[in-house]
């Protein structure tokens, strides 16, 4: 595998675990001062909600150039993220028979899955990640050698992969995690 293989996989590996655990933050933190009580959110145990990294990722390849866009840049992230929250809500329903999110009192939803509120965050989040999250995300990689990114991919990606093999099984729906547990607003 040449250097430039490399320096793409740990870059995308390195960002996607990055916007996986901001997001797992975010949500956290959102139910800290909702809810006064910390919740593991999403379907594994570890401190990351991959949706977010893969959302991520998926802004970064396909809205880099509109960096001087914010406006245009927004709404594709709305439009963007929106579907995927509302395929993986789907894909996990399906899947486990669970919701985890449930948005059914929350204005222009659909069917429960998405709705306008988080639509402008995610809006907001893509502007954020793309025009200042980025810049800042390439200056701390540059500054971590080779080597020290490889071992950090290869540690992450182990645990990650331990963590979704035994959740695949018994995925994360304790108190107010999912509808099955929890009763949503």
């Amino acid at each position: 595998m040449s250097k430039k293989h490399l320096h793409r996989f740990d870059y995308y590996v390195l960002l996607f675990f990055s916007l996986a655990f901001i997001g797992w933050l975010w949500e956290v933190v959102l139910f800290y001062v909702t809810d006064h009580a910390f919740i593991n959110r999403g379907i594994y145990r570890g401190p990351y909600l991959p949706v977010y990294g893969v959302g991520g990722l998926m802004l970064c390849f396909c809205f880099r150039s509109l960096r001087k866009k914010p406006v245009r840049l927004f709404f594709l992230s709305m439009l963007t993220c929106s579907v995927l929250e509302y395929l993986t809500s789907y894909f996990l329903e399906l899947r486990w028979g669970i919701r985890w999110w449930d948005y059914s009192g929350h204005f222009l939803n659909l069917n429960g899955r998405i709705c306008l509120t988080g639509a402008a965050v995610f809006g907001a989040g893509g502007v954020a990640l793309i025009c200042l999250f980025l810049p800042l995300y390439e200056k701390a990689y540059q500054k971590l050698s080779g080597k020290w990114r490889l071992w950090l991919c290869l540690v992450l990606l182990l645990i990650f992969i331990a963590d979704a093999t035994y959740c695949a099984v018994r995925p994360n729906t304790g108190q107010g995690i999912s509808e099955k547990s929890a009763d949503f607003r």
